[in-house]
């Protein structure tokens, strides 16, 4: 196969759509955002994009049927403003490849119309959140005001070390094309998959495009991962070994 190609699926007719952008990062955090949009209005898949930077395997679903690993493209209707959405299980095995990738991800937005984006992912803490808290970047300074009314933090020097990766690109990428382009980034621990960090930037998101949608399927997530973190917790937590049972280790 070629480096990169794309299966056109469907073209759906859609107003000006909004490019969302969720692919696997820390805490899974943009991957679930978007597939939860997929699970709330139904996205119709309209391109899937393969490319050899991805890992060489396919998934394989209840039926045994196979599947080479790929990007996925999905139109939504909200009630507020049609999406774009994009995800995946992978991203980029290179820094040329995410390059590469990330200009055709824009190049398939720009064929819909789009003009606006938003990538959406998680920003370490290293500890448990209790209160989370939306970091932002932009690719235009005129477009905080508008994050910022919708609760966004701007704050100096983070995250550290920048953003990386797709969500990263489709700012400076995207900017350099005229996208009006953001990065909505949940503080997470940045351990766990996090279900209440992609409640916390879809709600953001909401905001800032005038949609609604339900969370209750990410709400059970979200209990599952409690019991997992109150676990941990408790390992954690567990009675301090005696100086004489030391002996017995290893």
């Amino acid at each position: 196969m070629e480096d990169i190609e794309i299966d056109e699926v469907a073209t759906p007719e859609l107003d000006d759509p909004v490019l969302i952008e969720g692919l696997p990062g820390v805490g899974h955090v943009g991957k679930l955002a978007a597939e939860h949009l997929l699970e709330e209005f139904d996205g119709e898949l309209v391109r899937r994009v393969y490319a050899t930077e991805f890992p060489p395997q396919v998934s394989v679903d209840d039926e045994g049927v196979a599947e080479l690993t790929c990007a996925e493209f999905h139109a939504v209707e909200t009630d507020g403003a049609d999406l774009l959405v994009l995800t995946g299980d992978h991203q980029a095995g290179s820094n040329a490849g995410h390059y590469r990738l990330t200009s055709t991800f824009l190049d398939i937005a720009e064929e819909f119309g789009s003009e606006r984006a938003f990538a959406l992912g998680g920003v370490p803490t290293g500890e448990l959140v209790e209160e989370y808290t939306v970091l932002g970047a932009v690719s235009d300074a005129a477009l905080v005001d508008d994050l910022e009314d919708a609760g966004v933090e701007f704050r100096a020097d983070e995250p550290a070390g920048g953003i990386v990766g797709v969500s990263g690109l489709v700012l400076g990428l995207g900017g350099r094309r005229g996208f009006d382009a953001a990065c909505l980034m949940g503080e997470t621990s940045g351990y766990l998959v996090d279900p209440k960090s992609a409640r916390a930037v879809l709600e953001t998101l909401e905001a800032v495009l005038d949609f609604s949608v339900d969370y209750e399927s990410l709400e059970d997530r979200a209990e599952e991962m409690e019991e997992v973190v109150g676990k941990i917790q408790e390992m954690q937590e567990g009675p301090a070994v005696p100086d004489d049972d030391l002996r017995y280790i290893g």
